[in-house]
């Protein structure tokens, strides 16, 4: 079974950024601008994020003094490039350390940090002295206290949180007073549904209304046939009728014919 884990994603509120400060004196050049390297991206801290700045201030102190093993103090060359033709400067370790001490750190940790936006606001963090002075002071004391004033804002709240549980159950008997009456309401009512629920309940009759439609409709049926019956057998009586009605009138027409004999007879004599 595959179990997939939330990943951790501080708000820049909840980051809090420390000074640290280093002396470069005695110290090896890689090794230091390892050490250095980690304060500034944050890998020292649990709230470890790579997209953010969740690392400190460094501040590092008496860089002349540093070390570098091997040949490297007369082998190494920094160089760099105006993108002009035939304008490579080229500036060996031992010139850099005369004049620039800054500028040896300052490279060294730039290699190690993020080849992005988010390194160069890194690099800027890093302040590098030639000697053992340097204006940070008053941060690193705020840095040093921070842990002592998070210590007392959580005690002033702890005492907070009891004053007001002990100032809660003066009001509490009043508020449990004014709730029983409703309390035992509420328990009578659900008892009343309950027993209204365990009840057996009788099963419904058939009531008179529902079978008297089926009544009507047995009537219906042989009397919507019948009245249809009485209605032919009454027409065929008024055919008679006509017919009977009519008959009188052709004899009454045969009753003139011997009246027009007898006017032919008069005339022919």
């Amino acid at each position: 079974m595959v179990t997939k884990l939330k990943h951790y994603n501080p708000k820049a509120a909840e980051l809090t950024n420390d000074w640290q400060v280093l002396d470069a004196s005695g110290q090896v050049l890689g090794r230091l601008a390892t050490q250095v390297a980690t304060f500034l991206m944050g890998k020292h801290k649990p709230s470890y994020v790579p997209h953010m700045l969740t690392g400190d201030f460094v501040v590092v102190t008496n860089a002349k003094l540093i070390k570098v093993t091997g040949l490297k103090a007369e082998q190494k060359i920094y160089k760099r490039h105006s993108q002009y033709p035939g304008n490579l400067k080229e500036i060996p370790f031992a010139r850099m350390q005369e004049r620039q001490p800054e500028r040896i750190i300052e490279l060294a940790v730039k290699g190690m940090l993020p080849k992005n936006k988010l390194g160069r606001q890194m690099l800027r963090r890093l302040k590098v002295y030639a000697g053992a002075e340097h204006p940070h002071e008053a941060q690193i004391l705020g840095s040093e206290r921070r842990e002592a004033r998070e210590e007392a804002a959580a005690v002033k709240a702890e005492a907070a949180a009891v004053e007001a549980a002990k100032a809660a159950p003066k009001k509490a008997p009043a508020a449990k007073k004014a709730s029983a009456p409703k309390a035992e309401a509420a328990a009578v009512a659900t008892e009343a549904v309950e027993t209204a629920e365990a009840a057996p309940k009788p099963k419904p009759k058939p009531t008179a209304a529902k079978k008297a439609p089926a009544k009507k409709a047995a009537v219906k049926k042989p009397a919507a046939k019948k009245p249809a019956a009485k209605k032919a057998a009454a027409k065929k009586p008024a055919a008679k009728k006509a017919t009977a009605a009519k008959k009188p009138a052709a004899k009454k027409t045969t009753a003139k014919k011997p009246a027009a004999k007898a006017a032919g007879d008069s005339g022919e004599k």
